[in-house]
């Protein structure tokens, strides 16, 4: 496995890894009219682009692929987290969480924080969150529930603990 940064021109790629996320892992949480307004199939395409863009953020790739993304604000917020409905459980979501946690400590982030769905609540817990609040959100006229949910490592775990490679070409 592979964590790089993205690159321009892979905003799609992210699209369809966050549009699976959702909907093939989050139907035990949310109802088909809740998954449909949180990640539509159709989509405005520049206001993805840029979104991506301005979040930066970092990438997982599996034999070539890419399998999951995340990124990390300068703020300690965690605006996406995503991994491909087809990769769950094979440790993306674990390489891209110790890397956020190892790019914090880098950029002496202190304290970070998500609003995490119902369905990736367990994972953001197992790595040390906690949740602050339990919130209700509005998208596209439907109703969510999710959770603020916040970590404040002690002991970041090192990026170079061997499980993964670390791609230094482009960092944040």
């Amino acid at each position: 496995m592979l964590i790089r940064a993205y690159r321009p021109g892979e905003e799609g790629a992210l699209r369809e890894v966050f549009h699976s996320s959702v909907h093939q892992r989050a139907k035990r949480n949310y109802s088909a009219e809740q998954l449909d307004a949180w990640a539509p199939r159709e989509y405005d395409h520049d206001w993805w682009s840029n979104r991506i863009r301005g979040n930066r953020p970092f990438v997982a790739e599996v034999e070539g692929r890419i399998a999951g993304y995340a990124d990390l604000q300068d703020s300690g917020y965690i605006d996406q987290f995503f991994v491909a409905g087809g990769h769950t459980g094979q440790g993306v979501g674990s390489a891209l969480m110790r890397h956020l946690l190892a790019e914090a400590a880098r950029r002496r982030i202190g304290v970070l924080f998500a609003d995490v769905s119902l369905t990736a609540e367990p994972f953001f817990a197992r790595h040390g969150f906690v949740v602050e609040a339990r919130r209700q959100v509005m998208v596209r006229g439907i109703t969510l529930a999710n959770a603020r949910m916040r970590c404040v490592p002690a002991d970041p775990p090192v990026a170079r603990s061997g499980q993964y490679q670390q791609n230094e070409e482009n960092p944040a």
